[in-house]
């Protein structure tokens, strides 16, 4: 379950924070590659726990990895295609505020409950909310994208032209 009740608060996991953390890391130079180590030095996070969210978000099919003297990490699509929506579920598995909310339900209210519906509504809301806010929102890249118009297309994953045409 990715969503916790901690007092009167719904929180992501510390796990899809730090996970969060190193996909913007990426997100920054998504044509280069970085090592787990790299990682972990730059974003200051444990490298066992960076090693554990590489391997989860490569699972998921969030990251591309190469073994060998030049091999490392990088995003396997552009920021902007990475839903937050996405990094929960590699890192958590799907969001689920309640036990009914999930795909595996085991309440043993369930049959009698009235309130489940409900809940269930809220959590698909939640879900689809999550689903439109991308890595690159995340990171701050669309920001730039908005103050920077040349680099607009970057960030979608398109290299921009250069004033004479070319690539």
């Amino acid at each position: 379950m990715s969503q916790l009740l901690v007092g009167h608060m719904l929180r992501i996991s510390k796990l899809t924070d730090y996970g969060t953390v190193v996909l913007a890391f990426l997100a920054a130079s998504p044509e280069r590659r970085q090592t787990a180590s790299a990682i972990a030095e730059q974003t200051r996070i444990a490298l066992p726990t960076v090693s554990k969210l590489l391997k989860s978000f490569h699972r998921a099919g969030l990251l591309e990895s190469a073994r060998g003297a030049h091999g490392g990490y990088l995003l396997a699509r552009p920021p902007a295609a990475i839903s937050a929506a996405a990094i929960i579920d590699a890192i958590d598995g799907p969001v689920a505020i309640t036990e009914c909310s999930g795909d595996h339900s085991a309440c043993n209210f369930e049959v009698d409950c009235r309130t489940g519906g409900a809940w269930q509504n809220i959590n698909d809301a939640i879900r689809r909310s999550l689903g439109e806010i991308s890595l690159a929102q995340l990171s701050g890249q669309e920001a730039v994208a908005a103050w920077r118009p040349d680099l607009r297309l970057a960030v979608n994953g398109v290299t921009p032209l250069r004033p004479d045409g070319r690539a």
